[in-house]
């Protein structure tokens, strides 16, 4: 009897449940639900007739025959990208595909991308907004700007813009605070791994790390119901865009913290003397450059860093 060919995304499904031990992780990798990867990877033990995945505690492995399988699958997924990436270079030598965090794509760079144009016009930027992790060797990206703390492995990482917070609200919030224990009456909203308390400490406010009201899973959202109105954001300085220029939101208090993660700029080492890359790390390098001068008389918000590219090899979160 002639085996059906299962779907290529239930290869994906698998191969990374197999890889991360976690349906979570590999859901958020493929930017899919948990429940969908579990579905995908018993529709495709049915297929085969043989157990692949199995639990171990609160995580996930592969069973013998699924690990031997996952690794073929990996190879053949690898194959598959770069023959993807060599004919799409071949047919639009001209696209740069960006992969990027969806606050960052929204409140930094897609504002900016008209002055790229304009300088470049031979070079098609097409950005790619999501929270995943980039695998080069699997996903459709030629570079990508993240944030996080650097080291990544198997990779090129150049550091671009180091951050500090501090507190907006928007000018219409009733009560606004004059002292930051005044904060207290107010909700405080709050983004997923970005946390209050350093914050708190370096006013001197020996408070908990806020356990109630909206958490936001995205920054740019939270800044969104902080402009609605909502309540008071821990705002990162790189995303606060023109919202306080143009009087949308506020800044409350003189001080701010560092935050310990970084952008930078990510890719494989096979670009790493392409002349698109090159063009669009000068244009970033301008654009901060540019911001830090206009930020300059109310704070240091955004750094410009030495340029430096790291092989990173030691594990680290992308």
């Amino acid at each position: 009897m002639a085996l059906h060919m299962p779907s290529m995304q239930a290869l994906r499904a698998f191969e990374a449940a197999a890889r991360t031990g976690s349906l979570t992780k590999a859901a958020l990798a493929l930017n899919l639900t948990h429940g969908a990867i579990g579905h995908q990877i018993k529709a495709l033990e049915a297929m085969l007739g043989v157990r692949l995945i199995e639990r171990a505690g609160r995580h996930v492995r592969a069973t013998d025959d699924g690990a031997r399988l996952a690794a073929r699958i990996r190879n053949a997924l690898a194959d598959i990208a770069d023959a993807l990436r060599e004919t799409s270079e071949r047919s639009n030598p001209r696209r740069l595909r960006v992969s990027v965090t969806a606050s960052f794509a929204a409140r930094w760079l897609l504002p900016r991308l008209g002055s790229f144009m304009r300088r470049h016009p031979d070079v098609d930027l097409d950005v790619r907004a999501s929270n995943a992790l980039v695998d080069f060797q699997r996903d459709d990206a030629d570079v990508a700007i993240r944030y996080g703390y650097g080291g990544w492995p198997d990779v090129k990482s150049e550091e671009l813009i180091r951050d500090v917070f501090f507190p907006v609200c928007s000018p219409r919030l009733p009560n606004l605070p004059r002292k930051p224990s005044e904060l207290a009456r107010h909700t405080l909203l709050r983004s997923e791994d970005e946390w209050w308390k350093p914050w708190f400490e370096a006013v001197g406010l020996d408070w908990p790390e806020p356990a109630r009201g909206p958490i936001f899973n995205d920054s740019s959202l939270m800044l969104q119901a902080a402009v609605d109105v909502q309540g008071i954001a821990l705002a990162r300085a790189s995303l606060i865009g023109n919202d306080i220029r143009n009087g949308l939101l506020m800044r409350l208090f003189d001080i701010d913290v560092a935050g310990p993660r970084r952008y930078y700029l990510v890719y494989p080492a096979r670009i790493a003397d392409s002349p698109k890359l090159a063009l669009f790390r000068a244009w970033l390098d301008d654009e901060i450059r540019e911001q830090t001068r206009e930020t300059a008389g109310r704070d240091a918000s955004l750094r410009p860093r030495a340029r430096g590219a790291t092989t990173a090899k030691r594990k680290a979160r992308r």
